[in-house]
C-alpha cells in the first residue's frame, strides 16, 4: 500500500500533513522499507505520523519523535520512542542523535520558526551520528514566508533563502574558485525542492570527470567553454 492509499486508511490518531507530500515521500524513502532504519521525526503532534511512519518502514525500523508536549510520550510503541524536549536545545539533539544513530532519515516537521529549523540543520546535517548517505527534510516551508514565524519574502535568514544559497554550494566546484567548495558541498549528493519542502540526499561526491563515449570508446574529456564570438 502507498502512502496516498494509507492516509485514506488511516484511523489512528490524529495525522495532518499536506496533499503534495506523499509522492515526494514515496520517491525519496523507499529505498528504506523493510530494513533496519533508524527515523528521527522532530514534531510528534497528534501521533498519527508515526503510526503513518511504522506502517510504511515496517517491523526492522527504528522510530524516534521528539517533541516539547508531554503528552507526545503515551505515543511510544512497538520500536517507535518519544522523547520530551525543545528542538533548539543543542544538548537535547546530540543526546538523541546519540540514543538513536546512526540516523538515516531526519525530518523536520517541528516549530517551523525560522531560528529553529536553521539551527537544527547546521547541527544535525553535519553531526557524526547522521548517516553519510541519509536524508534530511524540511517540512512546511510555507513559514519561510511568514512573518510570525520569522519568515518573509527573500528575508536572509529565512530558511528558504539558505537553501537557495546551498544551490550554489552543491555546485561550488563550477564557480572558478569564486565559491570555495564547503562541507556540505563534499556531503550533499542533491537537493530537491517542492511546493513547502526540500529534501537533501547526502552521499559520497564522485570526482568532477566529463565523460564521452563513441564508437572508439569511453574516455575523460576536459571541457573548457568559452564565450560565444562576438558576445559581450
Amino acid at each position: 500500500m502507498n502512502l496516498w492509499a494509507d492516509l485514506h486508511n488511516h484511523r489512528g490518531r490524529l495525522l495532518h500533513k499536506w496533499a503534495q507530500y506523499f509522492p515526494a515521500y514515496e520517491r525519496h524513502f523507499a529505498r528504506f522499507r523493510n530494513q533496519a532504519v533508524s527515523v528521527l521525526e522532530i514534531g510528534v503532534g497528534d501521533g498519527g505520523s508515526l503510526q503513518m511512519w511504522r506502517r510504511f518502514f515496517g517491523p526492522y525500523a527504528r522510530l524516534m519523535g521528539i517533541d516539547i508536549d508531554p503528552k507526545c510520550k503515551a505515543f511510544e510503541d512497538y520500536n517507535t520512542a518519544v522523547r520530551i524536549g525543545d528542538q533548539s536545545d543543542p544538548a537535547f539533539l546530540n543526546a538523541i542523535m546519540d540514543e538513536l544513530g546512526p540516523v538515516q532519515i531526519i525530518i523536520d516537521d517541528g516549530s517551523h520558526r525560522m531560528d529553529h529549523v536553521r539551527r537544527t540543520f547546521e547541527l544535525l546535517y553535519h553531526h557524526r551520528q547522521f548517516d553519510p548517505n541519509g536524508i534530511y527534510v524540511v517540512e512546511d516551508l510555507h513559514t519561510a514566508y511568514w512573518p510570525e514565524f520569522g519568515g518573509g519574502l527573500r528575508r536572509p535568514d529565512s530558511f528558504i533563502e539558505i537553501a537557495k544559497a546551498q544551490v550554489d554550494e552543491l555546485n561550488a566546484q563550477h564557480t572558478r574558485g569564486a565559491l570555495p567548495p564547503t562541507p556540505f558541498t563534499g556531503a550533499t549528493l542533491s537537493m530537491h525542492f517542492y511546493d513547502s519542502m526540500v529534501f537533501y540526499e547526502r552521499g559520497r561526491r564522485p570526482p568532477n570527470v566529463s565523460m564521452m563515449a563513441d564508437a572508439e570508446g569511453t574516455r575523460q574529456v576536459q571541457i573548457v567553454f568559452n564565450r560565444r564570438a562576438g558576445s559581450d
